[in-house]
């Protein structure tokens, strides 16, 4: 079967303004990296859906908000408690208008901030939908990304 690239739609929303939306969902983000840099578990997964679905950075699924929040806990007490990052949204795209995609990559950092990886190390993608008036994550993938 061969295809057509014009036959293939496009669903990249434009019939709203989504300037709060990427600010909020660029919030959102930005909580997460606090959580990760200051071990706060319970701020890591303040933004998921009770339902929410993850893959980390090794590969491991897990799915709904109790087995996030202790994967969280444990991590973030342990491997990860002297590990710190910086977040840098990469892109938000809107696939409707109460469904986001966003991009974010991540570098090593030490507890003051200075980077240590040149390159980013991982690259996510979230999933968000708007319910209840606010931006939810309903679904995270993490890539590490090979270094050369």
């Amino acid at each position: 079967m061969t295809s057509n690239p014009a036959e293939h739609p496009v669903l990249t929303d434009t019939s709203t303004d989504h300037e709060q939306d990427i600010a909020a969902i660029r919030q959102i983000i930005a909580d997460v990296e606090k959580a990760f840099n200051t071990n706060d578990p319970d701020l890591m997964v303040a933004h998921f859906a009770r339902d929410a679905a993850v893959v980390n950075a090794v590969g491991a699924r897990m799915s709904d908000w109790d087995t996030l929040v202790q994967a969280n806990r444990a991590g973030l007490a342990g491997f990860l408690r002297d590990q710190y990052v910086r977040y840098e949204v990469a892109d938000i795209r809107f696939v409707r208008p109460d469904v986001a995609l966003a991009h974010k990559t991540a570098r090593a950092t030490t507890a003051d901030g200075e980077l240590i990886d040149a390159e980013p190390s991982m690259i996510a993608l979230y999933v968000l939908v708007r319910e209840q008036g606010r931006w939810w994550v309903v679904a995270r993938q993490n890539t590490l990304i090979p270094t050369a």
